[in-house]
């Protein structure tokens, strides 16, 4: 049992010293090669994100709110548009705001649709997360 458990001791040391040599290695490759170091930063700023909060999680019906949030990857500019979930589909509501230069955004809302409802931000092909805002 001791020559099993130093075995695999030994692997995992050795797999240790294999994967920062690899690392190190691919830090003076990125360092020797200008072009690489460049490409790197534009592959991370090309994902797109959202982030949504509404100001409260329970409303009347046709009372108004505010959601507020950042995105990253977008102009400015950009549509940021409120979509409701109805039934198994997303639909658009007419509550549209355009994207600021600091990446923020602030939409007032009205909502009707009494009950629980979901709702999120979308911006061309990127949407936050789904947030909740119940109507009574």
């Amino acid at each position: 049992m001791a020559i099993t458990k130093r075995h695999s001791l030994r692997i995992a040391a050795v797999g240790v010293v294999s994967a920062a040599s690899v690392v190190l290695a691919g830090t003076v490759a990125s360092a020797a090669t200008p072009t690489a170091a460049a490409s790197a930063p534009q592959a991370t700023a090309a994902k797109a994100g959202i982030t949504a909060k509404p100001s409260v999680t329970s409303v009347k019906a046709w009372q108004l709110f505010r959601v507020t949030g950042t995105a990253t990857g977008l102009k400015a500019g950009s549509k940021m548009v409120l979509q409701q979930k109805q039934g198994a589909k997303w639909v658009s509501l007419p509550a549209v705001t355009p994207l600021s230069s600091k990446g923020t955004y602030s939409l007032g809302v009205k909502l009707g649709l009494k009950g629980k409802n979901d709702l999120r931000i979308v911006s061309g092909n990127t949407a936050s997360p789904v947030f909740h805002v119940a109507v009574r």
